[in-house]
């Protein structure tokens, strides 16, 4: 168990080949001194270790793969890469021996046998060196993964004489190791490409004067100059300027959204017009782009069902394969006098055939891509097990407002009923709005603003806010009333009743008794509601509701508008939860979709939370499974059918991993079977898997 208080330090690892090594690497570090804990993140290609250790230590317990260790950044820095001679010397030298050992017999030479053998030998040992390493110690210490298979069958080949195909089985399992690891590096690209959208270095004005600071060294509180055509660095609200921000980087939409002074600006976004200052409020480390990173990293690393099932499957599946080996290669020669040589060589190859780098991979590159590109899309998902329970979603329940609804009430209707002036009532109304908290109160002032209404100078006395009802305060010598008719005796109820119909809120203004105005304020539907959810439909989402809070008539003139099946109305936090499990109960899988604030017992409640607009609070970050970093539901349906497209790949994955295997291993029964065949089985189901995982990059957002 992890100790809170042990020291945590998390570090890049470079030159994983497969997940299995990934596991073993973890074990070693665990094992070192000073370590209390150690978690490998194979989807990030990150480990996390808590407790006292070197950066030192911890690569030299990744020595049998050649492990490189980095310090973990924000900033993805300039890496010198390696010539690829020096990479791959070892599987170069060894091609070049096997090239050698079939070369001699042709030159018609004294003992040419004896130097084809030393050459296959050569070529066995030079590239299968690191396999050999940590082969011999798993065999020591009876831990049987592929590389101890492999191992047995390379030794097992040379012990009867068959040094060529033992070389050939060294080289194409270096090979497939490398395509394997090339392959989980091109899924992992997606998430590492977010690293280099912010730029390192930011404009910065320190005493007067205009300075380049890299990322790291700026402060909360520093101005940054941003000029038309640059990306912002950092987050900050605007102090002077206005200009278009194309935030494709953290919502997925390329659409540039309109910024005035006191807008919120996030690193790695595009300033496209306007010269503007920014005061920078959070570190590099803390930007909304750095915690996607960090949150995308985590969720790759998080184990998705499906690769729970594998690593069971895995954990007994290499045992017995070694028991069938065994009992192959022994077997026919004692009952029924078969050759030795022949059924220890088929016992071999059943070895190498059953190796379980495929079935191992098979769900991680599926998982690891998928996330990547809904990062790369917008939309964040925080683990693989969301991602396969969005694909089996049966129901999903939406909150009105800011969500179906675009959450700006807007004033629609204004309806005089006695002989005060339009221009008095509103600005008598605006100054008790002033000092109100309720969200349509923004709506009131809006609408005053524009008709250059001067509310300032009406002084309210006596305010006083009851819930539930609206306002109230004294202006002059009368006491005036904002909000439902329950204030007021006698209200024009036809015309009440007729707004509501149409969904708006109608509030009453009046003195006392005598009711002097009718308004009416209307949340606007989100142009693409309906379509959204005609969409979900289509994709066979058997039922969708919307879960309000608002008065009835108004919630059910909305949900007819947007297409919703079900409509409930008037529900607190609580009821909305209550709701949610009642459909898990009805439907199984159930989503909830909402802004991440108020509907949180319900997202939490329910398979699936997904919070709106995450680029713009931490609480839909933290609170969701699923966020969308626009503040839009139109990714919705996309991120179904990637969840669809995932599970069903990892279905194929898993399938083509056991079936290619099974297909050889039935050639041991005619005796069919060699060592040839089953390396280019193992490599083709690894080859197979990896890139069918990879086809997840090409699913692309139809709007």
């Amino acid at each position: 168990m992890t100790s809170k208080a042990a020291h945590k330090q998390t570090y890049r690892v470079e030159g994983f080949t497969c997940a299995g090594c990934a596991a073993k690497f973890e074990k070693n570090v665990q094992h070192l001194d000073g370590v209390v804990d150690a978690k490998v993140n194979f989807g990030a290609a990150k480990i996390t270790v808590y407790g006292e250790t070197t950066q030192e230590a911890v690569e030299k317990a990744g020595a049998f793969e050649g492990l490189r260790i980095k310090e973990d950044g924000i900033r993805k820095r300039e890496e010198k890469k390696d010539p690829f001679y020096t990479k791959y010397k070892h599987l170069l030298f060894s091609v070049l021996f096997i090239l050698l050992a079939y070369s001699v017999p042709l030159m018609k030479i004294e003992n040419s046998d004896i130097f084809s053998t030393v050459s296959f030998a050569a070529a066995i040992a030079v590239g299968g060196y690191r396999l050999f390493q940590t082969g011999f110690k798993n065999l020591l210490k009876l831990e049987f993964d592929m590389r101890t298979l492999m191992t047995i069958a390379i030794i097992g080949a040379a012990f009867i004489g068959e040094w060529g195909e033992g070389a050939i089985v060294v080289l194409l399992f270096a090979i497939s190791e490398v395509l394997e690891s090339y392959s989980m590096d091109k899924a992992r690209e997606s998430i590492r490409s977010l690293m280099d959208i912010a730029p390192p270095q930011a404009i910065i004005i320190r005493n007067g004067m205009e300075l380049a600071v890299d990322a790291e060294d700026i402060e909360i509180g520093d101005i940054m100059v941003v000029k038309p055509g640059q990306k912002f660095a950092m987050d900050g609200d605007i102090l002077e300027g206005s200009s278009f921000v194309n935030q494709a980087a953290i919502t997925g939409e390329s659409v540039p959204v309109e910024k005035h002074q006191g807008d919120a600006v996030f690193a790695g976004t595009l300033n496209e017009e306007g010269y503007l200052k920014v005061k920078v409020t959070k570190r590099i480390e803390d930007t909304t782009l750095a915690r996607i990173i960090h949150l995308v990293e985590e969720a790759q690393g998080e184990r998705a069902p499906s690769q729970a099932f594998v690593d069971v499957f895995a954990k007994y599946y290499t045992p017995i394969i070694m028991v069938i080996a065994f009992l192959v290669a022994i077997i026919p020669p004692l009952l029924f006098g078969a050759e030795w040589s022949t059924w220890v060589y088929q016992g071999l190859s059943v070895l190498v055939v059953g190796c379980p780098c495929a079935l191992v991979i098979s769900t991680p590159v599926a998982i690891v891509t998928a996330i990547g590109n809904a990062a790369k899309n917008g939309i964040l998902i925080k683990g693989g097990v969301y991602l396969e329970e969005l694909g089996r979603l049966k129901a999903i329940a939406f909150d009105k407002t800011g969500t179906l609804t675009k959450g700006e009430p807007e004033v629609t209707d204004f309806i005089r009923l006695g002989d005060v002036e339009e221009e008095e009532l509103w600005m008598k109304m605006a100054a008790l709005e002033f000092h109100s908290q309720h969200p349509l109160a923004h709506a009131f002032l809006k609408r005053a603003k524009e008709l250059n209404i001067e509310y300032g100078d009406c002084e309210v006395l006596e305010f006083q806010s009851h819930t539930g009802k609206g306002i109230s305060g004294r202006i002059g010598d009368n006491k005036y009333f904002l909000g439902s008719d329950s204030f007021f005796v006698n209200t024009p109820s036809a015309e009440i009743e007729m707004l509501q119909r149409e969904g708006k809120t109608v509030m009453v203004f009046g003195v006392e008794d005598t009711a002097l105005a009718l308004v009416a304020v209307a949340d606007e539907v989100r142009e693409t509601s309906r379509e959204i959810i005609d969409s979900l439909h289509q994709l066979g989402i058997e039922q969708t509701m919307m879960l309000t809070g608002d008065h009835e008539n108004t919630a059910r003139s909305i949900g007819k508008r947007v297409g919703v099946k079900e409509i409930k109305a008037g529900l607190l936090p609580q009821n909305k939860l209550d709701f949610v499990k009642q459909y898990m109960n009805t439907y199984g899988k159930v989503s909830m979709v909402g802004d991440g604030i108020n509907d949180a017992p319900a997202l939490a409640a329910s398979n699936v939370g997904i919070a709106m607009g995450g680029a713009g609070t931490d609480t839909a970050l933290e609170t969701a499974d699923i966020a969308l970093m626009n503040d839009d539901l139109s990714k919705l349906p996309y991120i179904i059918r990637l969840s669809r497209k995932t599970l069903t790949i990892i279905k194929q994955n898993i399938s083509f991993a056991i079936g290619i295997k099974l297909l050889a291993l039935l050639l041991v029964i005619p005796g069919w079977l060699t060592l040839w065949i089953a390396i280019f089985a193992d490599m083709g189901a690894t080859l197979l898997v990896t890139l069918n995982g990879l086809r997840l990059l090409r699913v692309r957002d139809r709007k």
